[in-house]
């Protein structure tokens, strides 16, 4: 299945942080991947975005928040794609904002969400770009959730795992090829 990348401006600020990257050290074993795979070696810097033509819903005990034909995927090197809903397609009344923020030296100033439920709250399931750089302007007001915080992250017609290391929201499926940002050994990736 073909996925539509979204064009991401090459300026000169994501120039910049690129050849950053560049200079950064990689894992010394990066498997290539076969038929049907993809690795995380190949995405590029800056991240791509795609659409996602795939349904993909997240479900917190037995309540669907989320489930969407229209999702965005990022796509960074070292790290498992990041899927992020258009707000329509989330229960906008099971979210709930969350004190602090992180910066993404790509996107900007992610907000977080805390998932609500009659059963449970989980705090910071899920965060958000309100005003993300210029450069990835169509990541605007979607949310995407922590496959480990939640009880199931559907893509597709399979259940991902959650990246490694506990920070980073990518969506492992059984199509992707690592070693992954957040594994022992990767600080410094």
């Amino acid at each position: 299945m073909t996925q539509t990348r979204l064009h991401v401006p090459r300026t000169t600020r994501l120039a910049r942080l690129a050849a950053a990257w560049a200079r950064s050290p990689k894992p010394e074993h990066i498997p290539a991947p076969v038929a049907n795979q993809e690795s995380v070696w190949d995405y590029p810097r800056p991240p791509a975005i795609e659409q996602v033509s795939k349904r993909v819903q997240v479900i917190v005990g037995e309540v669907c928040i989320a489930d969407s034909r229209q999702c965005l995927r990022v796509l960074e090197t070292a790290s498992p794609p990041t899927v992020y809903f258009p707000p329509q397609d989330v229960e906008q009344s099971r979210l709930q904002p969350e004190p602090g923020s992180s910066s993404c030296e790509w996107k900007g100033v992610a907000t977080y969400l805390a998932v609500v439920t009659s059963q449970t709250v989980i705090h910071r399931a899920a965060w958000c770009y309100a005003n993300p750089f210029d450069e990835y302007a169509a990541l605007t007001g979607y949310i995407s959730f922590y496959p480990g915080r939640v009880t199931r992250c559907v893509y597709g017609d399979e259940t991902a795992r959650p990246q490694p290391g506990g920070f980073y929201g990518g969506w492992v499926t059984s199509n992707l090829v690592g070693p992954f940002k957040g594994e022992p050994g990767s600080e410094g990736w």
